[in-house]
Parts: C-alpha cells; sequence; structure tokens
C-alpha cells in the first residue's frame, strides 16, 4: 500500500472541509444480549438421580430384574444406572428415527443427533431404528449397527430396549453423559 502524498491530502481535506459531525443520538446502548437461565432445579435433580444410581442400595427386586432385551451400560457405572433408564426414571428429551435410511445415512444422522443433544445438554433419548418387518428376511439390519455404534461412543452411558409403547424391539432409550 503506498503512502498518501502531500496532494492526496490535500484533496482530501478539501472534500471533507464541510463535513460536520452527527449530533448526539438519544439512543440507550444496551449492550451485549442476556445469556440464558441456568436451569438450576432441573441439573440439581439430574445430580441428585444419578447420586442415587450410582450409591443407593440394590433392593431384592434390583437383583431380580433382568431380560433378554438389548442393554448396555458402560463398565464403570453402577448397575443402578441401566435399572433406572430401564424403569424410565430418565425422561426421554428427544429422539430421532432412523426408518428408511441405508446404513450410511443412519450412522451419519445419528452421529449429528447425538452431537447435538449433547449440546445442548440433552441427557436422555430415544432412537428409533425399527424392527425390520419391511427388510429382506424380516431381519432388521438397524437394530444390530445402532447397538454396535451407540457402545463405540463416549458419549454414550448406558442404553436399553424401550417400552412397549415408546416402539419396544425397534427402539432404545439411551442415557448420554452431561455436556460439563
Amino acid at each position: 500500500m503506498a503512502t498518501p502524498t502531500d496532494d492526496d491530502l490535500a484533496a482530501f481535506h478539501a472534500a471533507v472541509a464541510d463535513a460536520r459531525p452527527l449530533p448526539p443520538s438519544n439512543r440507550v446502548h444496551l449492550g451485549s444480549p442476556t445469556p440464558p437461565p441456568w436451569p438450576v432445579q432441573h441439573r440439581a435433580d439430574e445430580r441428585a438421580v444419578m447420586h442415587e444410581a450410582l450409591h443407593g442400595p440394590i433392593g431384592l427386586q434390583d437383583r431380580l430384574e433382568g431380560g433378554d432385551e438389548p442393554n448396555y451400560l458402560r463398565p464403570s457405572l453402577a448397575s443402578s444406572v441401566l435399572r433406572d433408564l430401564r424403569r424410565g426414571r430418565w425422561v426421554v428429551q428427544e429422539h430421532i428415527d432412523l426408518h428408511g435410511m441405508n446404513r450410511e445415512e443412519a450412522r451419519t444422522q445419528l452421529a449429528i443427533f447425538l452431537h447435538e443433544c449433547l449440546k445442548h445438554g440433552i441427557r436422555c433419548v430415544r432412537i428409533v431404528h425399527g424392527k425390520g418387518l419391511r427388510s429382506p428376511g424380516r431381519m432388521s439390519v438397524l437394530r444390530q449397527l445402532v447397538r454396535g455404534w451407540l457402545m463405540q461412543k463416549d458419549e454414550v452411558l448406558a442404553y436399553c430396549q424401550a417400552r412397549p409403547q415408546d416402539g419396544g424391539e425397534g427402539a432404545l432409550w439411551v442415557l448420554l453423559r452431561s455436556n460439563k
């Protein structure tokens, strides 16, 4: 960039010689927008549920409970976390339906979905993979794939089969880690 010459400066001063400052406006500068509120009670409730799940007593019913339905629990967590998820103690906050997608579309959409949930502090989700009723041989391809993908994700703490009214064999309830 060239340095302005005396002629350039003289031309500039001549061009702005009769310019005047703008009058002061009577507008108030409010600064940046306020941050969103923190759901203090909601977070306290989640901490209390997690504390009780990790440190609470294990009763006879808990020891007898179990089934053949698919489930996963990160090795470092207490079995009561899975029990609470299975019993519906965690409220499903978001869901995704993977019906009709091929394996690549489903994997991509699932990764995006989990990332967005983690970003927005969503802890419990429902993933509908389908029962495979319209698949060749009535075999759900996505069912096994989704379970494997979820076990590979660090943000997934646990999952279990959804209740019949929420999709049963064609859906999973998934507990995600906190975004802290």
